[in-house]
């Protein structure tokens, strides 16, 4: 849910105040307005519950019966708890809700935005040809560098391809890992609160709760076209009921089995663990890194919250809870050693069992109901940047912007998520590709905030130093025990990453080669000249969108266009739609007008974030963009550029054109993959002409009905 309304006010907004702001009457509004912004804060706070955290707070659900314990002491316990509690409290409270927090671009959180704030700051985007250029040419305050003199690092990235390409890479690799989060999540906790069924009824097969679990969740994904705030007011209360009723069940188990639990959150207990058990020691911590997943939704959610929001949240209902929970898991696992494979519902009082069940089998539902969302999230960023093949993106609320649905993804997501839970049932094996993903992300996040933290924040070195090291180190040992587990289930978020990232980089390769080849083919403005004034050349009636990936220049497909049709609408408007590396574009920045020396010939560029929504409803476009072209001829007759006869016939003209029809032309261009090309083209250049043949058209993604829109076909040599 989108909650941008009740974010506090930027930075940069000036308060007039003038002697009368001291006065009885503005204090009390003012008072008014403090009490009404932390109350808003409150509330969704309370609502982060339901969509930030599920995947964090439901861990308890999985974390030791992915652990592969043998004959566990007491003092082996008090180790792992002592571990628990230290890596929730540095990378949940330090890391994610005091330190990644703050690195949001323009309120929008995760890898990705981490990523388009370097970029935005510096000249080290791996964008299209000619793309930095253009967006420096066109002066936005939103991609202005945000820092005069460059870090010795940020000179490095600027300098080197090399540099610039691996941090693009570390990019698409979190970006490929949260998705993979998006099908295992689903997959271990509804899998894990399933399993609850076989404590009370021990003849129920595994495989039983296998197909109860695919069946739950065949349910959630057909509920998704739906959009998640027709059922949301669920989600809350829900995890509201499982936040506070796990810490009491915590609290029972630590007063009637193990009272001194808490004498573990000392650290000597962690090198007493490692100091006995050894590589086996080391090898736990596979299972343990779970207690931290979905920790990375703090920082993707941004965008949906308040940084304060989510804090609070965490801090004072999340954080304890987890702590307490865990506590009270220990506690009973101390007296009962051998549970630890049921190690949550074992330790559930009898009495509160099935209360407790229903809980957790709704509160699994809603967990992966916030990954799944997420995953679209992160999906529509990719597409709309050009990173991935066009799906079809639904926005499912009117008032929600980051709320979206692509029905493609959302079956793919549920095909995997079925096909993870029926081939590899057995918890362990998921609970070992979960690892993977988790802590790979962490340290993924790591770095890039290491990056920001010394080219934009410019973090004294101590500072950066300290950070880097204790929690580099800390996620790389976690990275090493589960990359031991690769052969046991830990291949499954490889296989689905890398095939994600063939994918996308895939595409990026062939749209970065097509960009190349218009760019070097491009028309000029006095080519177009020359082929205007071919007498066979006719002007018709009507106003045209011809659409092309340049700016400083027109589409090789128009010379093709003019040649074969041997016309041109009377009044053509050569279109660029771009987007930025930000996530949102200020309205008055969204319409870029550019006259042209040809009568009737206009450049327009359509600027979009990647958190705007790229759809045009057709006549606000056309107003919109007549608007502008009105408003640009006007601004040139106040520059003595044109003289008001000019000026009339020029408007009149559009009004004139656009009544007699509005068409969109765009090019279906492919490749010639010639016997001249190298093997890495034949292969990549083919395999982005197949993604490129089966995704969905550009122009329908914009809203332009069929009988509205000409393509134009051609084909460009590799």
């Amino acid at each position: 849910m989108n909650n941008n309304a009740h974010r506090s006010p930027p930075n940069d907004v000036v308060v007039n105040l003038n002697v009368d702001s001291a006065t009885p009457n503005n204090v009390t509004g003012n008072n008014k307005k403090m009490i009404k912004e932390k109350r808003d804060t409150l509330i969704l706070a309370y609502r982060t519950l339901g969509v930030v955290f599920g995947g964090l707070v439901t861990s308890p659900l999985y974390v030791y019966p992915s652990m592969p314990l043998h004959s566990p002491t007491e003092e082996d316990y008090l180790g792992i708890y002592s571990i628990i509690f230290w890596t929730l409290t540095l990378i949940g409270v330090v890391k994610y809700a005091n330190i990644a927090i703050k690195a949001d671009d323009h309120g929008e959180g995760g890898t990705f935005a981490v990523y388009s704030l370097l970029c935005r700051h510096f000249n080290i985007g791996i964008l299209p040809s000619k793309q930095q250029q253009q967006q420096q040419q066109l002066g936005l305050n939103s991609m202005t560098r945000g820092t005069e003199t460059h870090t010795w690092l940020a000179k490095l990235f600027e300098r080197s391809v090399v540099a610039r390409r691996v941090l693009l890479f570390v990019a698409m690799l979190g970006t490929c890992m949260l998705i993979g989060d998006g099908i295992l999540t689903p997959a271990i906790s509804v899998l894990s609160a399933m399993d609850g069924v076989r404590a009370p009824f021990p003849k129920v097969s595994k495989s039983l709760v296998e197909a109860l679990s695919a069946v739950v969740l065949i349910f959630l994904f057909l509920l998704q076209k739906y959009g998640t705030s027709r059922v949301s007011f669920l989600f809350s209360p829900i995890m509201g009921a499982w936040t506070l009723s796990t810490p009491l069940v915590g609290i029972y188990s630590i007063i009637h089995h193990y009272p001194s639990i808490f004498k573990a959150l000392s650290p000597h207990y962690i090198f007493r663990f490692f100091l006995r058990n050894g590589k086996s020691g080391w090898l736990l911590l596979g299972g343990i890194v779970l207690c931290i997943t979905g920790s990375e939704a703090m920082f993707a959610d941004l965008g949906h919250f308040n940084p304060r929001s989510i804090q609070i949240a965490f801090l004072f209902t999340i954080y304890p809870s987890l702590v307490l929970t865990y506590a009270g898991q220990t506690a009973y696992l101390i007296k009962h050693p051998n549970d630890h494979d049921d190690g949550f519902y074992k330790f559930i009082p009898k009495p509160v069992y099935w209360p407790i069940f229903t809980i957790a089998t709704l509160a699994a539902v809603v967990a992966s109901q916030s990954l799944i969302s997420a995953t679209f999230s992160v999906i529509k960023q990719s597409v709309v940047l050009d990173y991935f093949p066009r799906v079809k993106i639904i926005h499912t609320s009117h008032n929600k912007e980051g709320e979206v649905y692509s029905p493609e993804v959302n079956y793919i997501l549920m095909v995997l998520c079925v096909a993870v839970i029926l081939i590899f049932g057995d918890g362990k094996d998921i609970g070992n590709a979960f690892g993977v993903v988790v802590s790979l992300v962490m340290l993924i996040t790591t770095i890039l905030l290491t990056l920001v933290m010394i080219m934009i924040w410019r973090t004294p070195a101590i500072l950066v130093s300290l950070y880097f090291v204790v929690f580099f180190v800390m996620e790389g040992v976690y990275v090493s025990a589960v990359f031991t587990k690769i052969a046991e289930g830990g291949w499954i978020p490889f296989a689905i990453s890398f095939i994600l990232a063939f994918i996308m980089f895939g595409w990026f390769y062939g749209r970065q080669r097509k960009i190349d080849y218009e760019v070097t083919h491009k028309v000029t403005f006095e080519r177009l000249q020359e082929l205007l004034s071919d007498c066979s050349v006719q002007r018709v009636p009507g106003l045209c969108f011809f659409y092309t990936n340049i700016q400083d220049g027109l589409t090789p497909i128009l010379g093709h266009y003019i040649k074969n049709m041997k016309s041109l609408h009377k009044v053509t408007i050569f279109t660029t739609l771009r987007y930025l590396l930000v996530p949102k574009v200020a309205p008055h920045e969204r319409i870029v007008i550019k006259k042209t020396n040809l009568k009737g010939v206009y450049c327009c560029v359509i600027q979009y974030g990647y958190a705007d929504t790229p759809t045009i409803a057709r006549d606000d476009f056309v107003d919109q963009v007549i608007n502008s072209l009105t408003t640009h001829i006007q601004n040139c007759s106040d520059n003595g550029s044109f003289d008001s006869h000019e000026i009339e016939e020029q408007v009149s003209s559009l009004e004139e054109a656009r009544c007699s029809g509005v068409v969109h032309v765009r090019g279906k261009t492919r490749f010639y993959v010639g016997l001249n090309c190298g093997w890495f083209d034949k292969i990549m250049l083919g395999f982005y002409e197949i993604m490129h043949s089966n995704c969905r058209s550009g122009l329908p993604a914009l809203g332009v009905s069929l009988q509205h829109r000409i393509e134009v076909g051609m084909l460009y040599e590799a």
